[in-house]
C-alpha cells in the first residue's frame, strides 16, 4: 500500500534504531514496558534529540500499540507531512 522500505536494527548517528525508513527521514522505535523507567525516559529522550538534529523524525510505538492497523494509520499521518522545520529540530 505505501510501498515503503525499512532497515531494521538500522545504525544512524552512533545509534541503533528499530526501524529506519529513508523516503520518511523516519526512525520508529518500539518500546517495551522498561522504558517508562526515568533512566530510559531521559536516554530516549537524548537519543530522540539526537537523531531530529540530523532532520530525522523520531517515532515512539509501546509493545502493546503494535498492530498492522496502527502502523497504517501511522504512516498515513506522515507521508505528506512536511520535514520538521530547522528551528524545531531536537526540540522533541
Amino acid at each position: 500500500m505505501f510501498d515503503l522500505k525499512f532497515k531494521r536494527q538500522h545504525p544512524i548517528a552512533g545509534v541503533i534504531v528499530d526501524f529506519y525508513c529513508a523516503e520518511l527521514d523516519l526512525v520508529l522505535e518500539i518500546d517495551g514496558g522498561y522504558h517508562a523507567n526515568h533512566d530510559y525516559a531521559v536516554y530516549d529522550a537524548a537519543r530522540t534529540a539526537h537523531l531530529e538534529t540530523r532532520g530525522l523524525r523520531v517515532v515512539r510505538v509501546q509493545n502493546a500499540d503494535v498492530s498492522e492497523e496502527t502502523f497504517r494509520e501511522l504512516l498515513q499521518g506522515l507521508i505528506n507531512r512536511p520535514p520538521l522545520p530547522e528551528g524545531e529540530r531536537g526540540q522533541g
